[in-house]
């Protein structure tokens, strides 16, 4: 990390605070620039200036946030409060400087970088894409502990605050600037121009005059402590929602007070401690390659071509979303599909996928409609002749697979990548006996695409180290976070995925109730139980996995017939629009499905949540050991991080193999 302050005073006056040295390091806020900073601002008091500009030189990032590494060193309880009332201390002599502070923001400006954004009386960013702001501690079981829990309730109400706080996330200029949380934008080209302007304008003019934000409606707080208190890793909403209503009422004082208290609880739990090791998991994937398993070779380039050409064969809902989510990202991409009808409904998927991200403001209109107009379509695979890699969306099935893969073989040379989205079949199967097998290689995307950021790149037999890397290097290109595992039988995510599936179906069989695992699962944490996750797979597709895996593992997985009955009386869950399964849905809700009392044996079954969890978790331990242990994945953490980003595993619990070994089910 880079922890550099440099400060200077130009010939108009203006003090200049510039983070960030020579190197390329991310501009990281420890003990070192925290110092750094204080000595910047004291020399400059004793100086003769007219206002202060606070910026970065770094390209990309201004301040990434705290130094999370630092933190979890953190002793104890008593020494996470006092890192959050040294950073109080120092932002505040920021705030109340004698001078304007004027803010330049152009990158990612995180955390407790945009604590100290907020510090200063005049934020001014770029409109670059790169530029995003906000405060994701809560997402990592802390909050925001240097002031910008309070002081962003102060500048744009509670309400407001709460979304922004409780959301965890980084929000683009725009919006930011559009949300109260920035001034002004400008181009990138000219930010030290108009943050001077704005610094000259301040010196002249005096702080910002700022208005009182609204008020927050009644009983709006009650209610998101209500939302809040059914998350099982809940502690740090509620405590940002304790500090953000202390702030709202008046008593800047005490909420400043409480905002280091409650930090230094947080900071010392378990679970932030967990969360921060699965965001450096997340980091170590961003940054992975696939030299541990295909070594590099003597004298390749170090920088491998990019893809920027795609075929994609299939445009149902995962063909689709690939497609959108490449388009995106600035990629060409041509789609297929052998039914003209299919094709169209496709294009309208992709159309709609676009429409959301405008909806969730990750997109413009205009960008949208740019990358929609660089999507071709064809009924004929020999259109994909310009392509680079082509990838197979069609459906689960291995025998319409290895036909397409036949038929693209005899139309593409032998430089275009064949990548297979399959989920759960090896990519030998798929591939066949086609020529130049070392082109071949798995692209298994999750459902949706946009929003899961797991891929599996799935190496083969036979795949080449090129293949593999310019692959691996097109996941990382499109932000998605890629682990590389062994072709295999439900490759890792999903084989270990269905084992726990087929183990809960076996709990219902034998009569515990479906709201009785559901609550279990998710009171320990899971995103949702594991019935509702079938119906939001779709039955068909649960059942489909649960009989491949029993040919691959004939004796140890038995196949429940519970997914086949629920088939057979028309409930397919709410994949493709259907809305009944376990559940029905309508209305924008869901509720337990009276028509599984045909299918459910009598009488219930009472069981202890505990043994529930037990039970479910031990299914998904064992089956992640024999996995490892076979080479399907590399290491126990790259098996956390998969299950983490593709299963939904409970992040404040560190990753599977983590937890077991604190609950004594593995050794080590």
């Amino acid at each position: 990390m880079s922890t550099a302050v440099n400060h200077s005073v130009d010939g108009d006056g203006i003090g200049w605070i510039v983070l960030g040295g020579e190197d390329d390091r991310p501009n990281l806020i420890g003990p070192a620039m925290q110092a750094a900073l204080r000595a910047s601002l004291e020399e400059l008091a004793g100086r003769t200036i007219r206002a202060i500009v606070v910026t970065s030189a770094r390209e990309r990032i201004f301040v990434a946030g705290a130094d999370l590494k630092w933190l979890g060193t953190l002793s104890d309880e008593a020494a996470a409060r006092e890192v959050g009332r040294a950073g109080q201390q120092l932002f505040a002599a920021f705030a109340s400087f004698s001078v304007p502070i004027v803010c330049a923001i152009h990158g990612a400006c995180a955390g407790g970088g945009f604590e100290l954004a907020l510090a200063c009386q005049w934020r001014i960013a770029t409109d670059a894409a790169e530029t995003v702001v906000g405060l994701p501690e809560v997402g990592l079981g802390l909050l925001p502990c240097w002031g910008g829990t309070v002081r962003l309730t102060r500048l744009i109400g509670a309400e407001a605050a709460a979304e922004h706080i409780l959301r965890a996330g980084l929000v683009p200029a725009a919006r930011a600037l559009a949300a109260g949380l920035v001034d002004e934008l400008v181009p990138a080209a000219q930010l030290k121009e108009q943050a001077k302007v704005a610094a000259l304008r301040l010196a002249a003019g005096g702080f910002p005059a700022r208005s009182a934000p609204a008020l927050a409606p009644a009983g709006f707080l009650a209610a998101q402590r209500e939302a809040v208190s059914a998350r099982r890793n809940g502690a740090a909403a509620r405590a940002a929602l304790d500090v953000i209503e202390r702030a709202a009422t008046g008593d800047v004082e005490g909420a400043f007070a409480l905002e280091s208290v409650v930090f230094g609880a947080l900071a010392s739990s378990p679970a932030a401690r967990n969360l921060i090791r699965a965001f450096f998991l997340r980091d170590r994937l961003r940054k992975a390659t696939v030299d541990a398993w295909l070594p590099p070779v003597p004298g390749e380039s170090p920088v491998t071509a990019p893809l920027r050409r795609i075929g994609i064969v299939g445009v149902g809902v995962m063909g689709a979303g690939i497609a959108q989510w490449c388009a995106a990202h600035g990629l060409g991409v041509l789609m297929n599909d052998v039914d003209p009808i299919a094709l169209k409904q496709g294009v309208q998927r992709v159309r709609e996928l676009f429409h959301e991200d405008e909806r969730r403001g990750l997109t413009t209109a205009a960008a949208a409609h740019k990358a929609i107009g660089g999507i071709g379509i064809t009924t004929d695979l020999r259109d994909f002749e310009d392509c680079e890699i082509v990838i197979e969306a069609v459906v689960e099935n291995v025998a319409v697979k290895r036909q397409v893969f036949s038929d693209l073989a005899k139309y593409l040379g032998p430089d275009c990548i064949l990548a297979s989205n399959s989920s759960a079949l090896p990519i030998e199967e798929i591939a066949g006996a086609i020529a130049h097998p070392g082109r071949v290689i798995g692209l298994h995307f999750f459902n949706p695409v946009g929003r899961m950021p797991l891929v599996e790149v799935v190496i083969g037999a036979h795949t080449s180290r090129e293949t593999a890397r310019r692959v691996f290097a097109l996941a990382q290109s499109l932000d998605k976070m890629p682990v590389v595992c062994k072709s295999a039988p439900g490759l890792f995510v999903t084989r270990v995925l269905f084992f726990y599936l087929n183990e809960a179906c076996r709990l219902w069989e034998q009569g515990v109730p479906t709201d009785a695992l559901d609550r279990a699962m998710r009171d320990w944490g899971w995103p949702m139980g594991p019935l509702r996750l079938i119906d939001e797979v779709g039955v068909d597709i649960a059942d489909f996995i649960f009989s491949e895996l029993a040919q691959y593992f004939p004796g140890r997985f038995i196949p429940t017939t519970l997914c086949s009955r629920m088939l057979s009386a028309g409930l397919r869950g709410r994949k493709n629009g259907t809305s009944a399964g376990f559940y029905l849905y309508g209305d924008g809700r869901s509720r337990l499905n009276p028509a599984m009392a045909a299918l459910a044996p009598a009488p219930s079954v009472a069981m202890e949540a505990s043994a529930i969890e037990s039970q479910l978790t031990r299914i998904l331990v064992d089956e992640t050991q024999r996995a490892l242990a076979e080479g399907i994945v590399k290491t126990p953490d790259e098996a956390d991080a998969a299950l983490m980003l593709g299963a939904g595993f409970p992040a404040f619990r560190g990753g599977l193999m983590r937890s077991a070994r604190a609950l004594g089910l593995v050794n080590g």
